[in-house]
């Protein structure tokens, strides 16, 4: 039988992307296997926020050529999109597909078998106007669906490659949305992760629809309990926005509202559409209206300009918001954007500092944050087995955190209730109480 591997990088949409391939290559007859293992075909999905993206895409395109020298490397994603002519040259790569035209993929491994001419089917991803129909039937391994509604995006933040590489906003058709959704019900999923490039954009190339019609849509479909938003826009948490999602009892009350910067210059540089005075009245209303609300966010250190004075603006900023989580990113200058060719940029050393701290009171906001809830009465979504404890299983509440329960049983995919008790490094740990289902 012959053999495809697969290695993603990024975000949750290229982790979505890389399930619908390898649907596509089961139906064609091939095997999916570990990209660690001796495949016939490798298939590279990256990502190119960072330069670190870009070098990780090389290193196992080199690794899957050791691994068997005559396999087909195929590289699809933004990286490819971005920089087609680069990815190309580098040695060993058979095909080079971008951010569109996903589905064609066995067809172009096919054609490149029968004439063993490289292929490079990027296209102009800023001429594409459809969202491209991509749906998957199960998701292996996991107990969370991450499902994709949402393509592109017009923000065009000064510091970003990816409007480039998506190219325009470009909204899934709904009924597709609860077709799919529906299916992985039937397949046991209990939570739906309604991502994409820009998700607080959905509808705005559709006509009468927006975002919450499909969160209410999804809503009523029988089987899934939770219903989880990715990485959102601040400015779409209008008091209306947020009393609709409270009345919604599947909804979590996480959300994770990017951020970016906490001093107000250095969100111009961005141009970011808000300052943090906005920012601040969002998360005040949320934690108004939904209760327990988990609020996590990106923050980047190092961009262009930023002062010292600025950096600690940010720190203050995060200090009085008290996020439960926050991803730390270091500035990466991305050939092709505005950001990349401003003066006064970071010395590495300084984004090395900078990073550092704003991790260390990261861990300070999300120790906090889980505290509260020492004694409480969660319900957790266990994910699988633990693999640093014996015995444990571990799995997230509806706000977010990380739980982690001993059972003889197996409960992977299962909803338990659990009692918190004590903090365990980032997560909590807890015993099971009540019935699972």
């Amino acid at each position: 039988m012959k053999k495809v591997a697969f290695y993603t990088l990024g975000c949750k949409v290229n982790q979505y992307e890389t399930e619908a391939m390898s649907e596509l290559f089961e139906k064609a007859g091939y095997s999916i296997v570990d990209h660690e293992e001796i495949a016939d075909v490798y298939i590279i999905n990256t990502c190119t926020v960072t330069n670190l993206g870009n070098r990780k895409s090389r290193q196992f395109i080199r690794k899957s050529k050791r691994n068997n020298e005559d396999a087909i490397i195929a590289v699809v994603g933004c990286y490819s999109q971005t920089s087609p002519d680069e990815v190309m040259e580098i040695a060993g790569v058979n095909i080079v597909l971008g951010t569109n035209d996903r589905k064609k993929i066995v067809d172009y491994v096919e054609k490149f078998k029968s004439e063993e001419e490289k292929i490079n089917a990027v296209s102009d991803i800023m001429e594409i106007k459809e969202f491209e129909e991509m749906s998957i039937g199960e998701v292996k391994g996991k107990t969370r669906a991450v499902l994709k509604i949402q393509e592109g995006c017009n923000q065009y933040c000064t510091y970003c490659i990816i409007p480039y590489a998506r190219g325009n906003i470009r909204s899934r058709k709904i009924d597709e949305i609860v077709k799919e959704v529906n299916r992985l019900a039937k397949n046991g999923f209990k939570e739906i992760v309604l991502t994409g490039i820009h998700v607080a954009s959905y509808g705005k190339d559709l006509k009468d629809i927006t975002l919450l019609d499909v969160i209410k849509r999804v809503h009523e479909v029988d089987g899934i309990e939770r219903i989880r938003l990715s990485s959102i826009e601040p400015t779409i948490m209008t008091e209306e926005f947020i009393y609709e999602l409270s009345c919604l009892e599947k909804v979590c009350p996480h959300f994770h509202l990017s951020l970016q910067s906490g001093c107000d210059e250095t969100l111009k540089r961005m141009n970011r559409k808000y300052n943090t005075s906005e920012y601040k009245v969002i998360v005040e209303r949320l934690r108004r209206i939904i209760n327990d609300v988990s609020i996590t966010t990106d923050i980047i250190v190092g961009f262009p300009g930023e002062t010292e004075e600025e950096f600690d603006e940010t720190m203050k900023f995060v200090k009085y918001i008290q996020f439960s989580q926050i991803h730390v990113f270091k500035y990466s200058p991305r050939k092709g954007t505005p950001a990349s060719k401003f003066k006064e940029q970071v010395l590495g050393n300084i984004k090395n500092i900078r990073s550092e701290k704003l991790i260390h009171l990261a861990e300070e906001c999300l120790i906090k944050y889980n505290k509260r809830f020492i004694n409480s009465r969660k319900k957790v979504l266990i994910e699988a087995a633990s693999q640093e404890m014996n015995g444990f299983y571990e799995g997230l509440t509806d706000n977010y955190i990380r739980v982690f329960v001993k059972s003889k049983e197996e409960l992977s995919g299962q909803i338990v209730s659990v009692k918190l008790e004590e903090t365990y490094n980032e997560a909590i740990m807890g015993m099971i109480i009540g019935n699972k289902n």
